[in-house]
């Protein structure tokens, strides 16, 4: 298993993003990182918290928080989309 993996945050309910992150710590990841944009940031967020207050008490921190923001849409009718990547780290 490679020491870091990325889990890209979307549309489904935060327990799938929860679990995955999980497995990928149970599968060996030394880290995992959550990334989204737009309106999933929210949901990356509570999903790092989730991991790290409930499931993983005490085992994860989070060692980096990147934010930033990227061109979306066609030429001319561009627009920024705000990002953010959330990187969790095993003790």
């Amino acid at each position: 298993m490679a020491t870091e993996s990325s889990i890209l945050i979307g549309q489904k309910p935060v327990m799938n993003y929860v679990l995955a992150t999980v497995i990928q710590f149970n599968q060996g990841a030394k880290r995992v990182s959550l990334k989204a944009r737009g309106r999933a940031i929210s949901k990356a967020v509570d999903a790092a918290e989730i991991v790290r207050t409930r499931f993983l008490q005490g085992q994860v921190d989070i060692s980096a928080i990147k934010i930033g923001s990227e061109k979306v849409g066609e030429p001319g009718k561009e627009r920024l989309v705000s990002t953010i990547e959330i990187v969790l780290e095993r003790k």
